[in-house]
Formats: C-alpha cells, sequence, structure tokens
C-alpha cells in the first residue's frame, strides 16, 4: 500500500486547491486530505443527495474536512510558513473581510493589515518562482536520488527525514527479511524512520485499530511489537487516543 500523503505533495496547485486529485491508474477521486477514494462511475448516497464521484469528494472535504482552505491553513507553519497573523489576515480575507474590521479584531493598525497583505502577496510571487526552478532542477535528478517524501505530522522534522530513494531501499533490505519480519529494530534515528515508514504500511488507511489489533499486526513484523508501535505514535506515523483504546493511522 502506497502511503497515502504522496498524492499531497505530488498534487498540482490546481488540485491542491480543489482539495483532491483524480488517479488515471484506478479511475479514483482521491481526497488529498485524507485519501478516500471516491470510483469513478459509482453513484454515492449523501443523505437526501446522490452524488457522482466527483462532486462526492467535494462534498466529503467540506462536510468531513470543513474545506480546503480550512484544511490547509490548519496544517500550519512548518508547512505553510505563515505566521500566526498572517495565518489570521488569510483567514479573515477568505471570511470576506476588510482591511478596518481585521485591524479591529485582531487590535491592529489598519496600515499593518495592509502591509502584511502586501508582503503576502510578494511571498506568492516568490513562492511560484521557486517551485518553477524548483521543478526544473529537480528533473534532471536522477530517481534514485530524489528525496522521500514527510509524512504529514512528522514531528521535530531534522536531518534524519532527509532520505533518498536509493538509501530508503538499501535500509528496507538491511532490515527486512524477504518474509516481511525484521531482523532487529535499529538504532540510528534515519533507518528508524525508514522502518516506520515501512511498518506502518501494514495498516489500513480511515480504519480505526484496538491496542491489541496494533499489537498483533507490529508483532508479525517484530517480536518486540511495543517499541515499533512506540515509536509510530511518537513521529507522527499514527495517532492514539488519549485512553489508548483507539488506533488510527496519522493521515
Amino acid at each position: 500500500m502506497q502511503r497515502l500523503i504522496d498524492p499531497f505533495w505530488k498534487a498540482r496547485t490546481e488540485d491542491i486547491k480543489k482539495g483532491y486529485v483524480f488517479n488515471e491508474d484506478d479511475d479514483t477521486f482521491v481526497c488529498l486530505i485524507c485519501g478516500r477514494s471516491f470510483e469513478k462511475g459509482v453513484i454515492y448516497d449523501y443523505g437526501k443527495v446522490l452524488l457522482e464521484a466527483e462532486k462526492a469528494v467535494s462534498r466529503h472535504i467540506e462536510d468531513e474536512h470543513g474545506g480546503v482552505f480550512n484544511s490547509l491553513i490548519r496544517m500550519g507553519k512548518k508547512y505553510t510558513g505563515l505566521s500566526e497573523i498572517q495565518s489570521t489576515i488569510l483567514e479573515a480575507y477568505r471570511n470576506g473581510q476588510g482591511d478596518a474590521e481585521i485591524a479591529s479584531q485582531a487590535n491592529i493598525e489598519r496600515s499593518t493589515v495592509r502591509n502584511h497583505r502586501f508582503k503576502l502577496r510578494e511571498k506568492a510571487k516568490q513562492a511560484r518562482l521557486f517551485i518553477a526552478l524548483m521543478e526544473i532542477s529537480e528533473a534532471k535528478v536522477a530517481n534514485s536520488e530524489q528525496l522521500v517524501p514527510l509524512h504529514r505530522n512528522a514531528r521535530m522534522v531534522d536531518e534524519r527525514y532527509v532520505i533518498t530513494v536509493e538509501e530508503e531501499k538499501k535500509i528496507l533490505g538491511k532490515y527486512f527479511r524477504e518474509d516481511g519480519r525484521l531482523y532487529r529494530y535499529p538504532v540510528k534515528a534515519k533507518d528508524q524512520i525508514v522502518v516506520l515508514r515501512k511498518a506502518v504500511t501494514f495498516f489500513e488507511p480511515h480504519r480505526s485499530y484496538s491496542e491489541k489489533e496494533v499489537n498483533s499486526i507490529l508483532e508479525s513484523i517484530f517480536d518486540d511489537y511495543a517499541i515499533i508501535r512506540r515509536n509510530l505514535i511518537e513521529h507522527g506515523f499514527m495517532e492514539r487516543k488519549p485512553d489508548g483504546s483507539e488506533y488510527k493511522i496519522a493521515l
């Protein structure tokens, strides 16, 4: 199973704005926020309304995620690069508020709001150029040297996450046997990230698991399943309810 975050990071700007992408391999519309797919040609029941797949995924994004804008802005500064006041201003403009109203609510000068708006527009222009430069330069990078995508809930992002496709392949071969079990659990932090990326693929997206079920799946990989379960939570690959009653893949 491919990690569900991959379509998000590979999506075009136009698709991110819609919140979904069309997967030609299996004729499905895939929600970029959670990975849920809607099969083309299937009619989906939304209460009193029957919707075709593309309209259904749009409705899903609004109902389940509060819309694309809200989902993106909630990703936080680590991904958006926006300060708290910049996020507040963007949300206010999204809601149709003007400079004076924003200034009053944020308790700042109207001129300050305008200055932030100017900086945001400059930031947008710079981002477009940067994306073009990255796409041009990375087109020449060999597939084996491409960087493995970062999972969306990664914590304490540092050099541990700088992993090429070739490195990932070598690390997986070093620790996993042909039957899918681990020879041993790695000590090196970067190797742990790779092993955890593989371990989380043994779980189904959108499904809730009890701790007993999680233990059973991880035990099929490694006898000391507790350390893998703990690290999956610590590194943001999985989410757990405070009482430990439910586990899910972090999407």
